[in-house]
This record gives C-alpha cells, structure tokens and sequence, in this order.
C-alpha cells in the first residue's frame, strides 16, 4: 500500500515537473505542442504545459552581438574600403525569431543581420566618396543603417539596437593614391598663399615706392621754395647794400673772389696787371 502511495506521489512529482516552467526577466519561451509552434511565453515568472504533448525551449533576450570579419566596399569613385563594424541585437518577438532562423539558430540569424547590413552599407557607400566615408559623412552613414534595419522585428522578430564602426581602412593602393592626391591637395593651397604672400609683398613694396617718391618730390619742393625765398631775400639784401654805398659793395665783391681765387697756394690766374680785376690791387686808397 505505501509502496504504491510512493509511486503515484513520485508520478505525480515527475508530471508536475513536465508541466511547470520558469521564465527568467531576461528569456523569453515557445511552447511546442508535438514539435510545432503552440504559444509563446514573455512574461518572467512560472508558466504551465501539458506534460508529455508539450514541451518548452528558452530564448535569452540579452544584447547580443553580431561581429563579422572586415568587408570591403566600393565607393562612388570605384575605390575600395575595408569596413570593420558591429551591430547589438536582442530578439523581441521569439515566435518570429524560431520561424525566421531555422528553429532559433544565432548563427544563421547573425548571418541573416549581417547580410542586411552589409546590403545597406554597400548601398550608401556606393553613394559617397572616399574622404566622406572616411572622415565626413560616417556618423551619417551608420544612422542610416540603422534606421533601415527597423523593420526586422517584423521579419526577424529582432530589434536591432545600435551598429558601429570600429575603424575604416583603405587598401594600400587607395591609401597611395589617396594620400598623393592629398598631398597635391596641400601643395596648391599652399601654392596659392604664397601667390598671394608674394602679391601682397609687391603691393606693399609698390606703395612704399610710390610713397617714397612723393615724399622726395615734396621735399625738394619744399627746398626750392625755401632755397628761392632765401635767394630772394640774399638779393634784396644785396640791392639795399648796393644802393647805399656802391663802391663799397663793388669793393666787398671782389674781395670776395680775390679770396675765393687765390684761397690755394698753388693758384694761379693769367691776366693783364691793368685789367679791371685788379682794380683795388693797383689802387691802395680804393678810388
């Protein structure tokens, strides 16, 4: 009697176990009645089947990742990059997620994510030159992937949380032709200031000519007029001496050029001794 109160408690025990499961906060579960989808369950917390018809399989709902090896692209100008990014996901409908990816499969449901997304890199880098993809426009480029990958949860029955870069790179031969044409880049710019260090450097020397010029003109002018001004007031000088002792202002005249002729020793003047010249030389008292 105790044996078979024993076996129906550890039947009972046994059913009990087949027909009670727990759903943590993070997992999401499908029950599956004969193999096929029957319900799923996304509430956290202790959830019931039929034992032996049913049976259930748990799905995290953490973040997961998707970190592919680098891909190559080409850009409008038909150059390659090689691109390294991720992408976070998380499933958020798990009856979508089992049909879409063959019974649950993360690695075919990475592949699925990362054709789509390496579908709609391509479409956008396609779309833009190597600088934009590299330095520009990236930011740009990957909000946009996002954006279009918003649709999966219907498909997929996943949310696509964020995709990244984690660097660009470009082929060696790309880089030398990128960095020659940069390099010529540089080179016509700084060309061009120093066209116009050297144009503002004549324009300055121009100004600096001119100003020079019109400084001396002023300069002489400003002599001549005081020169003449002096000449004019020597002769009015002169005429007043004149006019008031004529033989005497004769007289200071050629003691002037006596002084002035015969101020070196080693002078010497041909001419007739009654010559007018020496007037005041041949006539001590001056008449």
């Amino acid at each position: 009697m105790y044996a078979k109160i024993i076996i129906f408690i550890l039947v009972a025990v046994f059913l009990g176990s087949l027909s009670v499961f727990r759903v943590e906060q993070w997992e999401q579960a499908i029950v599956f009645r004969f193999k096929e989808v029957h319900r799923t369950n996304s509430e956290p917390g202790l959830h019931f089947m039929v034992p032996l018809m049913d049976t259930a399989q748990k799905f995290s709902t953490q973040l997961l990742n998707v970190d592919q090896e680098p891909q190559r692209f080409l850009t409008v100008e038909k150059k390659d990059v090689i691109v390294d990014y991720y992408a976070k996901w998380k499933i958020t409908d798990v009856g979508k997620f089992y049909t879409a990816t063959k019974g649950g499969d993360f690695s075919y449901a990475n592949t699925l994510l990362g054709q789509r997304i390496n579908t709609s890199l391509r479409d956008e880098f396609g779309r833009r030159t190597v600088q934009e993809v590299v330095a520009g426009e990236r930011g740009e480029v990957f909000d946009i992937v996002k954006s279009e990958t918003l649709h999966l949860p219907e498909e997929l029955g996943i949310t696509v949380i964020d995709v990244q870069t984690k660097r660009i790179d470009l082929p060696e031969e790309v880089s030398q032709s990128v960095y020659s044409r940069m390099r010529a880049e540089r080179m016509r710019v700084a060309k061009d200031f120093r066209a116009r260090g050297e144009e503002a450097a004549e324009r300055i020397e121009a100004k600096a000519d001119r100003d020079r010029e019109v400084i001396l003109a002023e300069a002489y002018r400003d002599a001549e007029i005081i020169r003449g001004e002096g000449d004019a007031q020597a002769t009015e000088i002169y005429a007043a001496a004149f006019g008031k002792n004529e033989e005497f202002y004769a007289m200071y005249r050629s003691l002037n050029a006596y002084k002035n002729i015969f101020g070196k020793g080693n002078d010497v003047l041909l001419i007739k001794p009654d010559s007018e010249f020496f007037k005041y030389f041949n006539k001590s008292s001056g008449k």
